[in-house]
């Protein structure tokens, strides 16, 4: 049995739940999730607790499991909390600005990168060198995450770009003096 899996999921105060037609929509106030639930996956939804069980102990039915309770979990904590990524923009005359709902990065190259701002993401910009991605969907707020990174990713001599706020950049080198 899966331990992911066979754990029940706890509905907060204030979230609404609801199994239709094989689409999990989890809702507060505002914010909407949504996510497509495997067919072949059990899904009961009584007394503000939410358990997922399987019809068989398959491969294909043991990794869908585990999957489709974390998948809806994460819905749940997502529009009662919401997931966020910090990053950090390193480098003389790097910085980032928000510009409307455009993110604006200044990151060494010839022209300011422009990112739009995704459905149901929100970006801040608390000093030109930090961003940070929030929204209800931990996948998209990944995603975005390592858009805004892949811009310009950390480089391993100088330890200029973007790189999220837990990551470490080990230096190399560089060259070693002139040989005789």
């Amino acid at each position: 049995m899966s331990r992911i899996g066979k754990k029940p999921i706890t509905i907060p105060a204030g979230v609404e739940v609801k199994l239709q037609d094989g689409v999990m929509e989890v809702k507060k106030g505002q914010i909407v999730v949504t996510e497509k639930i495997h067919p072949d996956m059990q899904v009961q939804i009584e007394n503000n607790v939410i358990t997922v069980s399987r019809p068989s102990d398959s491969k294909l039915h043991r990794s869908l499991h585990g999957l489709t309770r974390s998948l809806i979990n994460n819905m749940v904590v997502g529009v009662n909390e919401s997931f966020k990524k910090v990053l950090e923009v390193n480098g003389i005359g790097y910085r980032a600005a928000l510009e409307g709902t455009e993110l604006v990065l200044t990151v060494g190259l010839s022209h300011p990168v422009r990112i739009p701002q995704p459905e149901g993401i929100t970006f801040e910009v608390p000093k030109q060198s930090q961003i940070i991605v929030s929204g209800a969907n931990k996948q998209v707020v990944g995603e975005t995450a390592a858009k805004i990174r892949a811009v310009r990713p950390p480089e391993p001599y100088k330890g200029k770009g973007i790189k999220y706020d837990y990551e470490t950049i080990r230096l190399k080198e560089g060259k070693t003096g002139a040989a005789k």
